[in-house]
């Protein structure tokens, strides 16, 4: 099962490190000697609510959370309300910077196998949760996730290509919270008139204009917000984002097959079934502690 994103999951591998490289330099925004520095060395992040590479311009709108800018130096401010701290090109922007690059050129390159593939305007869908693609065609209408009175359900939309919605309505029933939902996009992400649920990881210049947003907001190049309201994942709620990993738990018992986990070092007698020295559709250690 894949986590929702947190801007405080920590990078854990070289391949992520030269993921943001990657990333970064397609972008032109560093070196890759200080994105692979900065990556190695990223601390934990403030609580984002907008984070973009560029620019954010927020106008007449109101922001649950931080907001930040790196490696762009501009936040500019016309009618908006912000709860939280504006990092603007600082050593908190650029770690989150980094993180969501890495984060995001992950899902880009190995992109976990989706549950379905959705079209059209996703009018009318009621989704349990899962891993979900879904394609370019402008969202509108009521989306409704299901969590079935799992409070940790999560779900993970692989947008290829724009997300576009105009009085899109995303319904979280049954338990569900937007901060285990995650929309991954392959350009840019523009909300209009909506009212949208998770967190947005966008591959170019994002918007919301009117409407709302329950989750957090990342884009690689600018976010402009216009009459509208996000409200932020909060920082240490329980699941949410605070020392979160993009990968969740495994729960890799004999014979389960691949779940697409990280099994870490989850062969703990804790927090976890994973059978010690496996991996994901390989247990290790057999039931009973053999």
């Amino acid at each position: 099962m894949i986590q929702p994103f947190r801007a405080t999951s920590r990078i854990r591998s070289t391949v992520r490190i030269l993921a943001v490289v990657s990333l970064a330099a397609f972008l032109g925004n560093v070196s890759p000697g200080g994105a692979s520095a900065a990556a190695a060395t990223s601390g934990s992040p403030s609580a984002f609510a907008v984070l973009a590479g560029t620019a954010v311009t927020c106008t007449d709108s109101r922001i649950t959370g931080d907001v930040g800018v790196w490696p762009g130096n501009t936040a500019a401010r016309t009618g908006c309300t912000i709860s939280g701290a504006v990092h603007v090109a600082d050593a908190a922007a650029e770690a989150a910077f980094l993180e969501f690059a890495s984060t995001y050129a992950d899902l880009r390159d190995n992109p976990p196998r989706c549950s379905a593939t959705l079209t059209g305007t996703l009018s009318g869908e009621a989704l349990l949760p899962g891993i979900y693609c879904v394609d370019a065609v402008a969202k509108t209408g009521a989306l409704v996730l299901d969590a079935q009175g799992n409070a940790n359900a999560t779900w993970l939309f692989l947008v290829d290509g724009a997300l576009t919605a105009t009085n899109l309505n995303v319904v979280m029933i049954n338990g569900g919270t937007p901060c285990n939902v995650t929309w991954w996009v392959r350009a840019a992400a523009t909300l209009t008139d909506s009212h949208f649920a998770g967190t947005i990881l966008a591959g170019a210049a994002s918007t919301v204009t009117r409407g709302t947003l329950s989750g957090d907001l990342f884009a690689t190049t600018a976010v402009t917000v216009t009459g509208a309201t996000i409200t932020g994942c909060p920082e240490a709620a329980p699941g949410g984002r605070h020392g979160g990993h993009m990968h969740g738990k495994c729960n890799q018992g004999v014979g389960n097959g691949e779940e697409g986990c990280d099994p870490g070092d989850s062969d703990h007698h804790h927090d976890s079934n994973d059978e010690r020295g496996g991996g994901p559709g390989h247990p290790g250690r057999k039931q009973g502690g053999r």
